[in-house]
């Protein structure tokens, strides 16, 4: 099992939000390359970062802190504003290993093939954050009435390999992740599965990990504010996840 650490980038600062609410920020640090380094040091091979300018603004804005982070040589799966085959090649081209698609990889089947076609199916991840089992996009902005697990079903289809599965309610509140709904989302395609939200402890990672032995699709975690709050080291998350 894999983790990810988590960068969120807002006004080029590196912040956490509550429940994805633009206003409800915390800035970290002001230049998201610096918790990179730190990440790459404690021996993390991967980092998640999210463009939340980007992901408000419908077109991805922070490509300069991109090849900033890439220069740490992490590996680097990238969402924020995804909505054309242009800016998916922007931050392939900038130095990311994965691009993310959700807003409209929600609403248009069609866009999530030609990614794939053009890109391949691996450098393609499709972000699903869903509230009450919906899928939400546009920042959190909106919810759909598509299910999130008929959308995770139907982009493994299409050939992506990687779902990233976000619960609204736990993603920065620090109470833990939904497991049950994590548990439907797992059964309801064969992509691989990044679970995002809520991880508060070093028990959640167990938890995580023991589900991994029932679940061959259950990839990894995506870790952001327990690791900023200082409630967990990424050291110690690294060897129970191996």
């Amino acid at each position: 099992m894999i983790i990810y650490p988590a960068i969120d980038i807002q006004g080029g600062n590196c912040v956490r939000l509550r429940q994805g609410i633009a206003d409800d920020a915390t800035k970290y640090f002001e230049d998201p390359a610096d918790p990179a380094k730190a990440f790459a040091r404690d021996g993390s091979a991967w980092i998640h970062v999210v463009d939340l300018d980007g992901a408000f603004g419908g077109e991805p804005r922070n490509i300069d802190a991109l090849k900033r982070i890439a220069a740490t040589g992490l590996k680097i799966q990238f969402g924020g504003g995804l909505r054309t085959i242009e800016n998916v090649r922007a931050v392939l081209d900038a130095g990311a290993t994965r691009a993310i698609v959700g807003t409209k990889a929600a609403n248009d089947d069609a866009f999530v093939a030609e990614l794939v076609k053009t890109f391949g199916g691996e450098k393609i991840a499709v972000g699903i954050d869903a509230k009450d089992g919906f899928v939400a996009v546009k920042g959190w902005v909106d919810v759909t009435t598509r299910r999130a697990t008929e959308l995770a079903g139907t982009a493994a289809k299409l050939g992506v390999k990687t779902i990233i599965y976000t619960d609204i309610a736990t993603d920065g509140m620090l109470k833990g992740p939904n497991f049950a709904a994590l548990e439907e989302m797992l059964r309801s395609t064969q992509a691989d599965i990044i679970a995002s939200g809520g991880v508060s402890r070093r028990e959640d990672i167990l938890r995580l990990r023991e589900l991994a032995g029932t679940y061959s699709n259950l990839n990894g975690a995506i870790v952001g504010k327990a690791l900023y709050e200082k409630r967990v080291e990424l050291p110690d998350l690294l060897s129970i996840a191996r």
